[in-house]
C-alpha cells in the first residue's frame, strides 16, 4: 500500500493500514521544512516513526489481530510533489493500492492520472473536495483501467471493476476500482454516532449506522439482549483485574463470530453484540414537503380573534331569529349585510331589529383591522417561508450544531435522515449549508457563538448533545467549555484540527467533568478508517476492534464464492471465520420488506434462507476469513 500526502491523514491512515488490516506501507510526505532533508530525518519522517513504533511496539505485545502474528515492513519517503519518478521509486507498478490524500485537489488528480497509467491494475483511492468532480474522474479513471487491462482483467469477477465487491484480480485479489472521498462524507457518520451515543465506532452500512456495544455477563435468571447478532464473547478474564486480559495461550481469549452453542454456554463472560445507531429522543414534527401548515400562516392572537368574530356572528344571527322570527339561513344573510355596511338602514323596523343592525355595525369596524392583519400575515408567512425557521419555544432533547461549512453541512444531512432535532448556529449568512438548513427547515441561530446569548438562542440548556465542527479550533472549545457551565452534563463533541491537541482537550475535560461524555475528535481521526477500508477494496464497509482483535465488515456479492453461493445462511455461517449479517436487496431491485426502510437491508434473515447467485450481501469476517473467502493469499511469516 502506498500512501502519500501532506497532512496528519496521510500519518494516520498508514497507521490504520498497518495496525488494523497488516499491510506493508510506503509513506510519502513531503520535506521538513525546519531541517535540511536527511535520511531518517525531518518532522514528518520522525512523525511516522513515531506512529509506525507505537504501532509495531502493540502488535509485538499481543494487541493485534492473531490471525497473522506478521508484522509488515514500512517505508517513509520524502518528496515535494509525487511526480512520475517518484511514485515509480515508490513501487506504485507493484503495489495494491495507492491513497493520494493531499490538500489541494489539482495534485491529487495529477498523481492520480500518472499513476494509472504506471499501473492500470491499481486501486486508487482520491481525497477531493469537489463531490460532483470526484464523480467524473472515478468514472474516467475506471475507464481508462479498463481499456488498458483489457474487459477480461477489469470483469474477471463478473460485475465490474466499478461496482467493487470482492474481486479476484491480481495477486492481491481486490477489484482496481477507483474511490473518490471526502473529509465531510467519512467523517459524518462517526461525528453523528459520537453525539448519539457517545462512540465513533460505527460501520456505515449502506447509510445504516451500526455499533458494537459490549455487554456485561448477564446475572442468574436474567435473559440477554443479542441485538442484531453476537459478534464475540469476551475474554473470560476481562473482567478479573489480576488477569492477563484474554491470553491467546491460555485458549481464554476473545472468540469471534461464535455460534449459538458457544454463546449459550459462556457463562460469565460478556459479549460484543451488534446494534443499530438510533434516537430515542422527540423528535420534530414531520413536515410535508410543498406543504404549508395552517397554522402557520396566522399567529395564535389572530386565530383568537378570527374565532371570536365568527361566534359574534353566529350570536347576531341567532338573536335576529328570535326577534324577528325569520328563516335562519335569511336571518344570517341579512346579518352579514349589516356586518358589512351594505343594507338598507332599519328605520321602520322594531326595536331590536334596530339595535341588532347597530351591533352588527359594530363587529363589522372590528373586523376590517382583523382582515387586514390576516392578510399581512398571510403575506408575511409566504415572502419568509424560505427565511431560516427559530428554534420553537418548547424545544427540548435536540442536537445543537455549531458550523455549517463542509462538515457540518454533511452532518446536519445525516442527523435529519435519522429524524433527530436540530438546532444549528453559524456566524456567516452566506455559509453553504445555510440552503440545506433553509430547504430542510431545520432552525438555525446566526451569530458569533461566542457571543453571551447565541448559545442560550439555540436552547442549549434543554438540548441532549453539543456538535461543535466549526474550522476554527479555539472557538470549538471555547464552545463546549461555555455549555459545560450551563450544563456540566451536556453530551459535547469537538472538531480538532491536531491529533495530538484533540488528546490533551479530551483528557482534560474528561478530569474536570467525569460525569459529562466529552469527546474531541480530528478530522484525520476520524477519515483514516474510511480511506484504509476503501485501499483494501470497496466491498470492506469498516472494521470494529475486539480486545486484541479485529473484525471486519463487508458487502460481497454471492456469485463466485462457493462457500455461499447455493448454501443456506445457516450453513453459509463459519464461526471464527465469516457470518452473513444482512441480504441487501436494493441490489437486485427488491426492497419489498426491507428493514429499516431506506437502507434496502434485510438483517432478520431466517437460516433456511438459500444464498443466490446475484444477492450481495453484508458479513463480519476475520482478516484470515475474509482472506479465505475473496480468495487473497495471505503472506507468511519470514
Amino acid at each position: 500500500m502506498v500512501v502519500c500526502g501532506d497532512d496528519g491523514l496521510a500519518h494516520r491512515l498508514a497507521t490504520e493500514l498497518r495496525g488494523v488490516y497488516r499491510e506493508q506501507v510506503v509513506l510519502v510526505v513531503p520535506p521538513s521544512r525546519r531541517t535540511p532533508p536527511q535520511p531518517m530525518a525531518g518532522r514528518a519522517r520522525a512523525a511516522s516513526a513515531a506512529l509506525f513504533g507505537r504501532m509495531v511496539t502493540a502488535v509485538n505485545r499481543g494487541t493485534g489481530d492473531s490471525d497473522d502474528t506478521l508484522v509488515p515492513d514500512e517505508r517513509v519517503m520524502e518528496a515535494a510533489e509525487p511526480t512520475e519518478a517518484v511514485l515509480a521509486d515508490a513501487g506504485v507498478d507493484r503495489a495494491a493500492a495507492l491513497a493520494l490524500v493531499y490538500d489541494d485537489d489539482e495534485t491529487n488528480i495529477r498523481a492520480a492520472l500518472t499513476a494509472r497509467r504506471l499501473n492500470p491494475r491499481l486501486r486508487l483511492v482520491l481525497r477531493l473536495y469537489n463531490r460532483r468532480l470526484g464523480q467524473h474522474i472515478e468514472e474516467l479513471l475506471d475507464q481508462a483501467a479498463e481499456l488498458a487491462a483489457g474487459t477480461t482483467a477489469g470483469h474477471r469477477d463478473g460485475h465490474g471493476g466499478h461496482g467493487g465487491h470482492g474481486g479476484h484480480h491480481g495477486g492481491h485479489g481486490a477489484d482496481i476500482a477507483t474511490t473518490v472521498l471526502s473529509d465531510a462524507d467519512t467523517t459524518a457518520p462517526a461525528l453523528v454516532a459520537t453525539a448519539l451515543v457517545g462512540t465513533s465506532k460505527v460501520v456505515d452500512a449502506e447509510g445504516l449506522l451500526l455499533r458494537a456495544v459490549e455487554r456485561r455477563p448477564p446475572r442468574p435468571g436474567e435473559v440477554a439482549d443479542p441485538g442484531l447478532c453476537t459478534l464475540a464473547l469476551l475474554s473470560a478474564t476481562s473482567n478479573d483485574p489480576a488477569g492477563a486480559e484474554g491470553s491467546e495461550d491460555s485458549g481464554d481469549g476473545p472468540r469471534l463470530l461464535p455460534d449459538a452453542e458457544a454463546v449459550a454456554a459462556a457463562t460469565g463472560r460478556g459479549a460484543v453484540v451488534l446494534e443499530q445507531v438510533s434516537y430515542s429522543g422527540p423528535p420534530l414534527p414531520a413536515r410535508r414537503a410543498g406543504v404549508m401548515p395552517f397554522a402557520s400562516l396566522f399567529s395564535a392572537r389572530l386565530r383568537w380573534s378570527l374565532a371570536g368574530l365568527v361566534a359574534a356572528v353566529v350570536a347576531l344571527a341567532v338573536a335576529l331569529i328570535v326577534v324577528t322570527d325569520d328563516h335562519p339561513l335569511h336571518a344570517i344573510y341579512i346579518t352579514l349585510l349589516d356586518l358589512f355596511a351594505i343594507n338598507d338602514p332599519a328605520v321602520d323596523a322594531p326595536l331590536g331589529q334596530q339595535v341588532l343592525q347597530l351591533l352588527s355595525g359594530l363587529v363589522g369596524l372590528l373586523l376590517l383591522p382583523v382582515l387586514l392583519a390576516a392578510v399581512l400575515e398571510a403575506l408575511g408567512t409566504f415572502r419568509t417561508a424560505s427565511a431560516l425557521r427559530k428554534p420553537p419555544r418548547g424545544l427540548s432533547g435536540h442536537v445543537v450544531l455549531l458550523g455549517l461549512g463542509k462538515i457540518g453541512t454533511r452532518v446536519l444531512t445525516r442527523l435529519r435522515e435519522l429524524h433527530i432535532p436540530v438546532v444549528c448556529v453559524e456566524a456567516d449568512p452566506e455559509a453553504r449549508g445555510m440552503a440545506v438548513a433553509r430547504r430542510l427547515r431545520v432552525p438555525v441561530v446566526v451569530g458569533d457563538v461566542t457571543q453571551e446569548g447565541v448559545l442560550e438562542s439555540a436552547k442549549i440548556h434543554r438540548a441532549d448533545a453539543l456538535l461543535a465542527l466549526t474550522s476554527v479550533d479555539t472557538t470549538n472549545l471555547e464552545a463546549v467549555l461555555y455549555a459545560r457551565s450551563v450544563r456540566p452534563d451536556l453530551r459535547a463533541v469537538l472538531r480538532l484540527y491536531d491529533d495530538d491537541f484533540a488528546k490533551a482537550v479530551y483528557r482534560t475535560l474528561r478530569t474536570a467533568h467525569p460525569a459529562a461524555l466529552t469527546r474531541s475528535r480530528s478530522v484525520s481521526h476520524l477519515a483514516a478508517p474510511a480511506f484504509a477500508g476503501a485501499m483494501m477494496g470497496r466491498q470492506i464497509l469498516g472494521a470494529i476492534p475486539v480486545e486484541r482483535r479485529v473484525l471486519l465488515f463487508a458487502a460481497v456479492v454471492v456469485d463466485g464464492h462457493p462457500q455461499l453461493e447455493g448454501r443456506t445462511v445457516a450453513e453459509a455461517f463459519r464461526p471464527g471465520a465469516w457470518r452473513v449479517l444482512a441480504l441487501d436487496t436494493a441490489a437486485r431491485g427488491d426492497t419489498a420488506g426491507a428493514e429499516p426502510p431506506g437502507s434496502g437491508l434485510v438483517w432478520d434473515l431466517p437460516d433456511t434462507y438459500v444464498l443466490r447467485a446475484g444477492d450481495r450481501v453484508v458479513l463480519a469476517a476475520t482478516r484470515r476469513g475474509l482472506a479465505e473467502l475473496l480468495g487473497r493469499r495471505t503472506r507468511s511469516p519470514r
